[in-house]
């Protein structure tokens, strides 16, 4: 709690919001380089806090009311927000909204929330209907119609990751920050994997530093220069390249480390875990196949879930 305070109080929550709100309205680059310096020196810091930017930039285009009453508070930190999306993101719909007196019912599951008790509510989308995704903040507290499962992960276990069950849960009305059909919020959610590639630079940048001047100094400048000149089509496989650089990165430090990087302690087994992490986080179809097909492993053999 104490790091994301700390980044609340250098103004960088908001980051991704317009000026005149009190946020930072730093472009898109200039983003990417702040989370990468980030996630090198903290990834779970980093992990919970990027999630925060979502829903500043959906509540800075929301109607008046509930921009009025957030967008000010987020951008500085006095309240936290992090996202429940994976309900919707693919497959069948594990969380589902109706129209409930007064307001709007959750009914089902939202995976991979992470930041549990350090944020205060969680820009959610659940299914309504065949085509359409609604969008809104809720709050993040333990109730009868709100219960949660911790989820263990294998790195970046201290963002309190959980599983949200919804038993018809009530969100009122003006807490909605928008409905979209699905093609128009997938096309919404993919423009966040340039951000996720961030994570993955930040990592790498890390264990390029421990081990020395290599040939990976390069491959980094190269991974990174992919994901900025990408296009929508060519992010996924950008986005893969630069888990798979992290990847080879960490084994590169636990090799060099020797039997030290089997130590708690040491930076080159973390950074090893963050790794295998972030080769599954934010994954889609696109992504998973562009890495098997850069393992060598060829075609996805059977679909998984994942954050």
């Amino acid at each position: 709690m104490r790091h994301l305070d700390l980044l609340a109080e250098a103004g960088l929550y908001g980051l991704a919001g317009p000026p005149g709100s009190g946020g930072l309205g730093l472009d898109i680059a200039t983003a990417c380089q702040v989370i990468e310096v980030l996630a090198g020196c903290c990834l779970t810091t980093t992990f919970v806090w990027m999630q925060h930017h979502g829903p500043v930039f959906a509540v800075s285009g929301a109607s008046d009311p509930l921009r009025q009453e957030w967008l000010g508070p987020l951008c500085r930190g006095e309240r936290r927000a992090g996202i429940a999306l994976a309900g919707v993101r693919a497959g069948r719909a594990r969380l589902n909204a109706r129209p409930g007196e007064g307001g709007w019912l959750l009914e089902g599951t939202a995976p991979w929330v992470s930041g549990w008790r350090r944020i205060d509510v969680a820009l959610t989308a659940a299914r309504h209907e065949e085509d359409s995704v609604v969008s809104m903040l809720v709050d993040m507290t333990e109730c009868e119609t709100l219960r949660v499962e911790p989820v263990a992960l294998v790195a970046v276990n201290a963002s309190a990751t959980v599983l949200i069950h919804f038993l018809d849960h009530f969100v009122p009305p003006e807490r909605v920050v928008g409905t979209q059909t699905y093609a128009e919020w997938q096309a919404r959610d993919a423009a966040g994997l340039r951000l996720n590639g961030s994570l993955a630079l930040g990592v790498a940048g890390r264990c390029c530093r421990l081990l020395g001047p290599t040939a990976l100094d390069e491959e980094l400048m190269a991974r990174r220069a992919e994901l900025d000149g990408a296009s929508t089509e060519q992010m996924p496989a950008a986005r893969a390249a630069a888990s798979e650089l992290a990847m080879r990165a960490a084994s590169a430090l636990v090799a060099a480390s020797g039997s030290r990087a089997a130590l708690l302690a040491e930076h080159a087994q973390r950074l090893a875990r963050e790794a295998t992490f972030l080769l599954a986080f934010g994954q889609r179809p696109a992504i998973r196949s562009s890495l098997l097909a850069r393992l060598g492993a060829g075609p996805r053999l059977a679909p998984t879930g994942g954050p």
